[in-house]
């Protein structure tokens, strides 16, 4: 039997002539006697995965060894932190947690697979901004809560998280109260590190950083079919002083999802999602958004700065969703350089998406939309240029929007602008906006010169005994 999801052969060919003509991020690193490769922090203390039992022939269950090893390399935390090399091989594995001061390293030929034995994946409880829409969830591939100084790299070595049997279990409906495990995440967790990896196949979220602060996620490709259910690829959530660059993203969902909780579950933990900056990104993803801010986001979603993006075929460039009941913010948003070719939106903001877990939602908590700033666009082949809904008697206010020129597909729709409950101004846009927003003329869009705390934080070149 044939698989039930595929790749598009378009979207095939789309991936492969933007990583020719994008080429591959360079990770610095140099395999011979000596590793060499850029982190956070280096490490004093090192070890390879074999020296812990495991076996890389892409059949035998190498849980227990990474288990075994990120335990022994765990009493090195307070004594210059420790290395775990993965090395050339098939790495079959369940999931498994890290340490503090703590690095992951794949090497170019290294493949982790991810175990298609449910027993193998330990289930933990949901997360509190979100409820109790599932009674638990399947912890992540790779996993880690309350740590500090956690760095996952290499040098594009391969973690495949083999998810074709959890989406089509998904979609005849295997999963009514428990959700499926993502590829990596990290909780309650600072001083992170992800980079110089390929990430293809997650049974859900590829990356989630959740409750966490000083990320750093850069040099990634991420990969999965078009149809895969949920397979959004970077999704911070309700974190802090976050840095996302020099990504190729072509996932099954959105590419960048920026969330922080829903409804009373969210207002009530309370914890946004701020000081995210997202620059140097390529896009595919012709059903969504490139980065999309909610609807998920009743603990806040304030500055994001996103900057050089390119996608090839979208829905939208980036998308605003939330609804009554979600309450709290999406302020201080920033957006420049945005290069789109083949999209049905170019701005999308919806303040009617009234999905909700249960009916027990607020409906006094409404939602505010404020300062939205998109700038320097250009999109080609385009159905729409916006369609811009607030909430009646709450409009979306704020909104600026300057130079931007968008051609249109062969067949665009009659109503390019179609507006709602909004209130903001333009500069030299085409085509030309709607009413509601006030023609400027020579005005620019506010885009912010200063730089956030990640944006300092410079890595170091690191060494050690090579796999």
């Amino acid at each position: 039997m044939e698989p039930c999801l595929k790749f598009r052969t378009s979207h095939v060919i789309q991936i492969i002539s933007a990583i020719l003509i994008l080429g591959v991020a360079e990770c610095t690193v140099k395999l011979s006697s000596t590793l060499q490769y850029q982190a956070i922090n280096c490490r004093k203390h090192s070890a390879v995965l074999t020296e812990f039992g495991a076996v890389g022939d892409g059949k035998t269950s190498n849980t227990k060894a990474f288990k075994a090893a990120i335990d022994s390399l765990s009493k090195y935390a307070s004594d210059g932190g420790a290395l775990l090399i993965v090395p050339p091989g098939k790495w079959l594995t369940g999931s498994f947690s890290l340490t503090s001061h703590f690095t992951l390293f794949l090497h170019k030929d290294a493949l982790i697979l991810a175990s298609q034995d449910e027993s193998e994946w330990p289930q933990i409880p949901p997360l509190p901004s979100y409820g109790r829409a599932f009674s638990g969830r399947f912890r992540s591939l790779i996993f880690g809560t309350n740590l500090t100084d956690v760095v996952i790299t290499g040098n594009n070595g391969t973690i495949d998280g083999q998810g074709v049997t959890w989406w089509a279990k998904y979609n005849s409906g295997g999963f009514l109260n428990v959700s499926r495990p993502g590829m990596i995440e990290l909780m309650y967790s600072n001083q992170i590190q992800i980079s110089n990896l390929t990430l293809i196949n997650s049974p859900f979220t590829f990356v989630h950083p959740v409750y966490s602060s000083d990320i750093l996620i850069q040099g990634l490709t991420i990969l999965a079919p078009i149809d895969s259910p949920n397979t959004d690829g970077i999704e911070p959530d309700s974190c802090t002083n976050t840095r996302i660059e020099d990504c190729f993203i072509a996932p099954g969902d959105d590419c960048i999802f920026v969330k922080s909780g829903i409804d009373q579950s969210g207002i009530r933990f309370g914890m946004p999602t701020k000081q995210l900056v997202i620059r140097r990104l390529t896009c595919i993803s012709p059903d969504n958004a490139i980065i999309a801010l909610g609807s998920e986001m009743s603990g806040g979603i304030q500055d994001v700065r996103a900057e050089d993006i390119t996608a090839l075929n979208m829905q939208a460039g980036v998308s605003i969703k939330t609804a009554i009941g979600r309450g709290a913010y999406v302020n201080d948003i920033y957006v420049r350089r945005l290069t789109l070719k083949t999209a049905k939106y170019v701005f999308l903001m919806m303040g009617n998406y009234n999905k909700h877990p249960d009916n027990g939602f607020d409906p006094k908590a409404i939602p505010e939309i404020h300062g939205i700033n998109y700038k320097d666009m250009v999109a080609e082949n385009v159905t729409y240029s916006a369609r811009l809904e607030g909430i009646s008697n709450d409009p979306f206010s704020g909104i600026c929007i300057s130079n931007a020129t968008f051609t249109l597909t062969a067949k665009p729709n009659e109503l390019q602008w179609k507006c709602t409950d909004i209130v903001g101004v333009t500069s030299n846009v085409t085509p030309e906006p709607c009413s509601l927003l006030t023609e400027k003329g020579g005005y620019a869009c506010y885009f912010p010169e200063d730089k956030l705390p990640i944006e300092n934080v410079q890595l170091k070149t690191c060494s050690a005994a090579a796999a």
